[in-house]
């Protein structure tokens, strides 16, 4: 037994650079368009030029002459799967289950929005398969379409599902509606606001890929995707195709370009490529071109509301109503029902004590592409109307904008709001007077004299978000309509030689989990980072897990440290015996196991070799070997919190609005890795700015025709788009997990666009303006003011 070794430095909760990088940097980054199989084939698809019609006939024959066309294939070839499915059953408030519109995988009689297929070549090469599709002919009998959610809502709109009069998908709420009622009766003051929470497209950097193989002789089918939950789509695709056993289907999802939530869904492309593989017998490979991406890819938000704040003579709040119409798309996609409802409604507390909440969502089908989780998903739809409702009722009472919000603060936890959530750690006092000091908020009537020195307007807002993590917890999730359980699960092996090797239920898609859970299992374990390997993305090798979506990193990484922990227990027992002391006199720490009872210690890399050896201690009371398996279902979602603060100036003469200023007091729990989660931060309040300021999905009213396609007509922010962001964070440890975690990854699109829009209104000196605030929608805002001053 050797000497000890000096302990090792604390990895986990610093800043360690990520082990990934090196790979991505040098180009050896592995995506699924990467990827050929023997014999591969390619697939491109005939989709709907319409938002709206009826498919009188299709005509193939050009195209299956084509030189290199194996096969083109249509609805009737299809005709076996079952329709795509939501996950989530809501009820409407009558009982009534939602009203679900029937989508094929491939569209046979009717399409309902642009870009839906109607019919997928296969051929030899990308090309072929894509000039053979052009030749596909189609007769269209062109129908009425509706776009706006407002307009698919109202009287004598053209309706999309026959079992779904008045497009209306259901009709839902939470809360109390008579104590709101009862609260605004006696109330001091009532603000109300109707605004628009603008459609978003996600725009990963990787589009949707998919290459799939079957294999005659072992009835397998292999298949390379990109997505968020591989293991989750096994369980799909097993279902969809009926395979009775799980190990006839193989998914891996290599390197993930980026998902913000666009790449958790089930989508029509990746299944019928799959379905055609095993038709044509050879391997076949679809990769989204960018404007497929825009027309076919699930949105976010698209919510229009009308919300009505009651307040009492000294600015506290009452109640909140909130009646909303969200735009459900074409379909109901697979957690599309989720995101209006239960990741929407029960954020409506924000971080206030507000008594009584109401909410009311309509769920409305429109000619569009499906509306689904998207960086945040619901969470971002809540704070922003939360926090403009809370940016007027500033203005109007004329109170402080974090004045007004102070006194509202929840501040005893855990706390139970009105709509169905108990937030189970915050500091919110603590997160404002972070915010304000990192954004010099008492210094802001300076800068902004100095601003109206140079002909400028200035303007400066705040947000205050909480969110929920973690998804989550099983039992809260199928009392609210989960078709399924979201707990995640690891594997940790140890090897004779002391490396370790983690087999990780969740999945990366840009977060930086291999540098994360290899930080968390060196520490453990008291060993180099650079002897911890993990492993995730391939079913054939993950046993169970349930993806990364929803800022659940905690979940998977609960589990991963669990699982060490019972690697260690049954190490002390090993480390006993070979001590010659009593195993409950063992201790472990820095890598090293020793006991009071002896001089002798024994390192981790020797521990390890002797449990593979199976010598010195008996192996018919201890098992040879170091391999432990944990599910970890948390009993709680996580709730992190934070303030966001905006600076923006206005030129008056052009209207463009530029963010001056940001600073971000976020309380996210422990970190594991801080310089991970500034990167995430500084990702979500580029997309929240983005949001605020530039982008939105754009469909022509009257013919569902999209009008923002492409990079050139999608407005998207660039890295002159920002200033130098100031970061902070604090923490109050969830009680919901062993690590004491929360989500990070989402919050700078929730806080973000609320703070960036209560700025311009207070530059402006107005109410409210919509998202995007556009240099067009501020200029004529100022040129309107102009004229009526004559």
């Amino acid at each position: 037994m050797n000497a000890p070794p000096a302990p090792p430095l604390r990895k986990f909760g610093t800043a360690v650079p990520r082990l990934e990088d090196r790979r991505f940097l040098m180009g050896a980054g592995n995506y699924v368009d990467d990827q050929l199989f023997p014999g591969q084939t390619w697939a491109a698809f005939v989709r709907s030029p319409h938002g709206h019609a009826a498919i009188r006939s299709i005509d193939t024959r050009a195209a299956r002459a084509a030189p290199g066309v194996i096969a083109v294939l249509t609805g009737a070839d299809f005709a076996s799967l079952p329709p795509m499915p939501c996950g989530w059953m809501i009820h409407s408030r009558d009982g009534e289950p939602m009203r679900v519109g029937e989508r094929r995988v491939v569209a046979t009689q009717r399409v309902r929005y642009v870009g839906e297929p109607v019919a997928v070549v296969i051929a030899e090469s990308r090309d072929a398969a894509r000039d053979a599709a052009d030749l596909v002919e189609v007769d269209w009998d062109e129908l009425p379409a509706v776009a706006d959610v407002a307009a698919a809502a109202a009287d004598g709109a053209p309706e999309l599902h026959a079992n779904a009069p008045g497009n209306l998908a259901f009709d839902w709420e939470l809360g109390d509606s008579a104590a709101v009622e009862a609260a605004m009766a006696r109330s001091a003051h009532c603000v109300t606001l109707t605004l628009r929470n603008n459609r978003l497209v996600p725009n990963a950097i990787e589009p949707r890929a998919i290459n799939a193989r079957w294999d005659p002789v072992e009835e397998k089918l292999d298949i390379r995707m990109t997505h968020q939950n591989p293991i989750g789509m096994r369980m799909f695709y097993a279902a969809v195709y009926g395979l009775a056993a799980e190990h006839r289907l193989r998914i891996v999802s290599p390197d993930v370009g980026g998902g913000f939530g666009s790449k958790a869904h089930n989508y029509p492309e990746e299944v019928a490529v799959a379905f055609a593989a095993k038709l044509v017998g050879r391997p076949v490979k679809w990769t989204a071109e960018r404007t497929e991406a825009f027309l076919t890819d699930a949105h976010g938000r698209d919510h229009l509301s009308t919300a009505t704040l009651a307040l009492d003579p000294d600015g506290r709040f009452l109640a909140l109503r909130v009646d909303t119409l969200a735009a459900m798309g074409a379909y109901l996609s697979s957690t599309g029902s989720l995101i209006p409802t239960y990741m929407y409604a029960t954020m409506l507390s924000g971080q206030y004590a507000i008594p009584a909440i109401h909410c009311r969502t309509r769920a409305i089908y429109t000619n569009t592409a499906p509306v689904d989780a998207y960086r945040g998903a619901g969470r971002p739809e809540a704070a922003y109307l939360v926090e403009r409702m809370v940016g007027l009722a500033a203005r109007r009472l004329a109170i402080d904008e974090a004045e007004i919000r102070r006194r509202n603060l929840i501040r005893h936890f855990p706390y139970r709001t009105p709509v169905e959530w108990v937030y189970d750690s915050g500091n919110y006092e603590a997160g404002l007077d972070q915010a304000l000091a990192l954004a010099d908020w008492a210094g802001f009537p300076a800068r902004k004299a100095e601003a109206a020195a140079r002909g400028r307007l200035r303007g400066i807002g705040m947000s205050a978000y909480v969110e929920a993590c973690g998804i989550g917890p099983s039992a809260i999730l199928a009392r609210l309509g989960a078709g399924a359980g979201m707990w995640d699960s690891a594997e940790v092996r140890v090897h004779p030689a002391g490396t370790v090797e983690v087999l990780s239920g969740a999945h990366s898609h840009g977060q930086g989990h291999a540098t994360a859970i290899a930080q968390l299992v060196a520490d453990r374990f008291g060993i180099p980072m650079e002897q911890v390997s993990v492993i995730q993305g391939d079913t054939d090798r993950i046993q169970a897990g349930t993806g990364t979506y929803g800022s659940r990193a905690s979940v998977g990484m609960s589990a991963t440290a669990r699982a060490c922990d019972r690697i260690i227990e049954k190490a002390k027992r090993i480390a006993g015996h070979l001590l010659a002391v009593p195993a409950e006199t063992v201790d472990f720490a820095d890598g090293l196991f020793a006991s009071a009872a002896t001089n002798a210690t024994l390192s981790f890399g020797e521990l390890a070799f002797a449990a593979h050896a199976a010598s010195g201690f008996p192996t018919d009371e201890i098992e040879p070997g170091l391999v432990a398996q944990s599910f970890f279902d948390p009993p709680n979602f996580t709730f992190p919190s934070g303030v966001h603060v905006a600076e923006i100036e206005i030129d008056p003469e052009t209207g463009q609005t530029e963010v001056v200023g940001f600073a971000a007091a976020d309380d996210f729990g422990v970190l594991a890795n801080p310089m991970i989660v500034e990167g995430q931060v500084m990702g979500g309040v580029a997309q929240g700015l983005g949001q605020a300021l530039l982008e939105t999905c754009v469909y022509d009213p009257e013919t569902a025709q999209l009008m923002t396609a492409s990079f050139m007509d999608y407005a998207m922010p660039r890295a002159d788009s920002f200033p130098e962001l100031r970061l902070g964070f604090g923490c109050t440890p969830s009680p919901s997990n062993p690590l004491g975690m929360k989500g990070c990854g989402e919050a700078g699109a929730i806080g973000a666009p609320a703070a960036v829009i209560n700025a311009v209104c207070h530059a402006l000196d107005i109410d409210h303006i919509d998202m995007p605030a556009t240099a067009e929608r501020v200029w004529e805002i100022l040129e309107a003011r102009r004229r009526e001053q004559g």
